[in-house]
């Protein structure tokens, strides 16, 4: 099933599908966002009703120290965590109204994950790795096979795919990651410090393949990132301070 396929059935609140209400709008829609942890005096505000929208092919990145909420606000736009309060909408889809199961199906044809940490099995091959996800949906080796070769080639590692993950660079395994979490053809991908144990030349240049896969594949991206030099090549940048949107800009990226 492609992206353009998948924007025609929803999870619901069963974890089955239904007619999608919307194709247009934002692709995430975030609304007095509230999270957190704890009670009483112990009660840590993680997030403080943060509203913002991401658009279809946008690239936005999120700014802040540690501790600021990014992690958090990822987490719970990518359905791993459930808000204190307030709402995401996730392509026309309310989050709140899906159950597990709902929630699980989201993730898996809607959304692609990239961690700081890569998170590459050792034992597979890049193209295996990049396969995981297709093998989850039961697509047929034949087909998961072509894809993720296609998918390498995209991220310029066509002559790495029989490579394991401790053959390769740092910039190369999150090259895979970035590959495996295309697997699915999601509309979002989200994606938290992709370059934190990378050098700052690579780690430029992971953000520049994420902003040529928006433009080519037509995606949309929600990295956080703590690195200034990065954010250039966003089309848009949302700093947080303590769980709150301190400022916005909406400039095109270059």
């Amino acid at each position: 099933m492609t992206r353009h396929q998948a924007a025609d059935s929803t999870p619901t609140t069963t974890g089955a599908t239904a007619t999608s209400a919307t194709a247009t709008g934002p692709m995430v829609a975030v609304t007095d966002l509230r999270r957190s942890f704890g009670t009483g005096e112990r009660t840590v505000h993680a997030l403080r009703g943060i509203s913002f929208s991401v658009g279809r092919g946008e690239l936005t990145a999120l700014k802040g120290r540690s501790g600021s909420g990014k992690t958090t606000l990822l987490n719970l736009v990518g359905g791993l965590d459930a808000p204190t309060g307030g709402s995401i909408a996730l392509d026309g889809i309310d989050l709140g109204g899906l159950n597990e199961d709902g929630r699980l199906a989201l993730r898996r044809e809607r959304i692609g994950f990239v961690f700081q940490s890569f998170g590459l099995i050792p034992m597979l091959t890049a193209a295996e790795n990049v396969g995981v996800p297709m093998r989850l949906r039961k697509v047929l080796p034949a087909e998961r096979e072509e894809r993720a070769h296609t998918l390498l080639a995209l991220v310029g590692l066509a002559d790495h795919a029989n490579q394991r993950p401790g053959e390769l660079s740092g910039g190369q395994q999150q090259r895979v990651a970035i590959a495996r979490a295309l697997a699915n053809d999601p509309g979002l991908i989200i994606a938290d410090e992709p370059t934190g144990q990378l050098d700052s030349e690579t780690g430029r240049s992971i953000m520049e393949l994420l902003r040529a896969v928006v433009r080519s594949e037509g995606v949309t991206v929600l990295v956080a990132t703590h690195d200034p030099t990065l954010m250039e090549l966003a089309d848009r940048v949302i700093e947080l301070h303590d769980g709150r949107i301190v400022e916005e800009d909406a400039e095109q990226a270059a």
